[in-house]
This record gives structure tokens, C-alpha cells and sequence, in this order.
């Protein structure tokens, strides 16, 4: 196909297009959490390309479960637009892969994967934009067209392999991809004050407020606040571990910033869709909640019990834009959220 110039914006222009989470993958090789990201369980039929700068780099038809939790891919769609690069960080050898054109950080690539190329490319969603088949003219990528055959832009079954050092590490290694980048999902009441504190917390990278923890797919506000399909109004929250830790954020934050003795009320309001809960993504994030909810109720600034819910994360759906950093737009505006202790 022929070549064509796929110019990296400004870094100006980076961080005003790209969300938090994008520019620290794409600019300062991040890695995502695995499993809780946009791709990797994505089976419609399309093409992947460069977040930053737009250059084909994977396809679906190339695509597979590979159990780790990221977006996997047997080879690119232009070999040229992906560039090996030796990475010996995290005490780790092992082979990066970036854009040519951007010069973005895309993930890694590993000599496990199936037939016929024996490479598993393990890409980050947040390096990727997502281009539907039936959508490719309408971006200027009418020539891929070819490579989908007749597919149109349904549901794909994907080849399942995960025999590889990431799904599955040799006994005593361990596991060739590791995220840099964990994920917390909290509710405490109304979302737009837990989110005016927590973005400002160093090493908060990005935060999103939405709905989580209830029996209906994809609820919105209208559907949420009278209290009958099950969620809670919560925040998601990506963080460096490095720079702030999971304990941290609850014991010196989320534990101080609302009342957890408060069943399904803070301030103002009241429903189950306000309650106190802290939704975990591991097992290890389970433990860690249980000693900080045991640590607070210890301390002495809550006299009466605790009873924040521990339960595991489910699917979380993004509030609508308006309740985005809400409290930024809107200076002065409600909240019953501020820090104890």
C-alpha cells in the first residue's frame, strides 16, 4: 500500500487531544491495567491505528485472546509503522514496540503467540484508536477495506491462546507484562466532590466519574439517581503505585474525605446510589481494603461503625460529560465532601 506521512502533533496539541491516561502510555511508556482497559476484549471488526498520529498499526482479522487483559495481535498491518526497541526495564529483557511516525509507546511484542507467526503483540488500549469496517472510507482508510473481506462491523470470534509467559508464567518467573499504571473504583456519595479531591492527589493520573455496581447495562444519570437499578455513583481513579499507593489513597484520603458510617447517605442525599463502598480489581486490593477499613474504624475519628462495602468490580459505565470534573466548571458548587482528621 502506499506510504504515506502521518505527522506527530505539537506537544501542546498531545495534551489537549489525549486524555491523562493516553499521554502517559503513548508519551512516557506507561502501561494500562490489563483487563479494565478499551480493547481488549473488542471483537468487532476494524482497524487499530496510532492514537497520536493516525498510521494503520494492527487489524482485526490479526487479533486474539490471548488471557493477558490487553489487546493482542499475531502482526501488524504495516510492518514499517511498528519499531522494535530493547527494553530492559522492570528487571526484564524484553522487546518494545513503537509507532515510526509518532514514535509512540504501543506495548510489547513476544515469541509465544500462535501460528502462523509465533508473535504475540501485547498492546495497550490507550495507544490505539479504533476504526469500525464500515467506518474506514469516512477516516481516509478506504484501502484496508480489502483486508475484511466480506465482514461487516459485527462481533468477530476471536482465536483463543493463552500459553504465554504473560497468561501464564513458567513456575518461580514472573509474568512477562506488568501493568505501571493500577486502577481504583470508589464511591462515598454524590461523585462530583470525591473527584474534586481525589484528581488533585500526586500521582493521581486520571479520574472518571460514572456508575457501577448495579444490574442494568449502561445506566445513565436520569436512570442512577432515583435509587433503583443498583449502582452507586462512583469514581475511577488510575494511579502511579509508585507515586501513591492503594493504601494510601484510602487510608489518607477516602476514609477522611466522607462519613463511612453514613449508610446509603452523605449530606444531602440520600439512596443506595450513595453508599460507601470500595470496589476491588484483585485480590490483592481486597486484602489491602479490608486492613484499611479495619485501620480506620481503630483510629478513633469514626465512633460508630464502619460500613463501606467491599465487594469486586464490575463493569463501570462513565457518567455524561456534564458531571465530568464537575466542580472545576463549577466553582463553588455543591458538595459534602472535605477532609477529616
Amino acid at each position: 500500500m502506499a506510504p504515506r506521512t502521518y505527522p506527530k502533533p505539537s506537544p501542546a496539541e498531545l495534551r489537549s487531544r489525549l486524555g491523562s491516561l493516553e499521554y502517559e502510555v503513548t508519551q512516557h511508556d506507561a502501561t494500562e491495567p490489563p483487563f479494565r482497559n478499551r480493547f481488549w476484549d473488542n471483537h468487532e471488526a476494524g482497524l487499530y491505528v496510532d492514537i497520536v498520529s493516525g498510521e494503520p498499526l494492527f487489524s482485526s482479522v490479526d487479533k486474539f485472546d490471548s488471557g493477558t487483559g490487553w489487546p493482542s495481535f499475531t502482526k501488524p498491518v504495516e510492518g514499517e509503522n511498528v519499531v522494535d526497541k530493547v527494553d530492559i526495564s522492570h528487571g526484564m529483557r524484553r522487546v518494545e514496540v513503537r509507532s515510526k511516525h509518532a514514535n509512540s509507546h504501543l506495548g510489547h511484542v513476544f515469541d509465544d503467540g500462535p501460528r502462523p507467526t509465533r508473535l504475540r503483540y501485547c498492546i495497550n488500549s490507550a495507544s490505539l484508536r479504533f476504526i469500525p469496517v464500515a467506518e474506514l472510507e469516512a477516516h481516509g482508510y478506504a484501502e484496508y477495506r480489502a483486508l475484511f473481506g466480506d465482514a461487516q462491523a459485527t462481533a468477530q470470534t476471536p482465536v483463543v491462546d493463552h500459553d504465554n509467559s504473560c497468561a501464564v508464567p513458567a513456575p518461580g518467573d514472573a509474568p512477562g507484562c506488568e501493568a505501571t499504571v493500577e486502577e481504583a473504583v470508589l464511591a462515598g456519595g454524590c461523585f462530583w466532590g470525591m473527584e474534586e479531591i481525589l484528581r488533585q492527589v500526586p500521582g493521581v493520573i486520571e479520574t472518571t466519574v460514572g456508575y457501577t455496581g448495579g444490574s442494568s447495562a449502561n445506566p445513565t444519570y436520569e436512570q442512577v439517581k432515583g435509587g433503583r437499578t443498583g449502582h452507586a455513583e462512583a469514581i475511577r481513579i488510575l494511579f502511579d503505585p509508585k507515586r501513591v499507593s492503594f493504601k494510601q489513597l484510602l487510608d489518607e484520603w477516602f476514609f477522611k474525605m466522607h462519613d463511612p458510617t453514613s449508610k446509603d447517605q452523605q449530606g444531602n442525599d440520600r439512596g443506595s446510589q450513595y453508599r460507601s463502598a470500595i470496589f476491588v480489581t484483585s485480590p490483592k486490593q481486597w486484602e489491602v481494603a479490608q486492613q484499611a477499613k479495619d485501620q480506620a474504624q481503630a483510629s478513633g475519628l469514626w465512633q460508630k461503625p464502619i460500613v463501606t462495602q467491599i465487594v469486586e468490580a464490575g463493569p463501570f459505565t462513565p457518567a455524561e460529560d456534564y458531571h465530568q470534573k464537575y466542580l472545576d466548571k463549577h466553582p463553588g458548587g455543591y458538595t459534602c465532601h472535605f477532609m477529616r482528621g
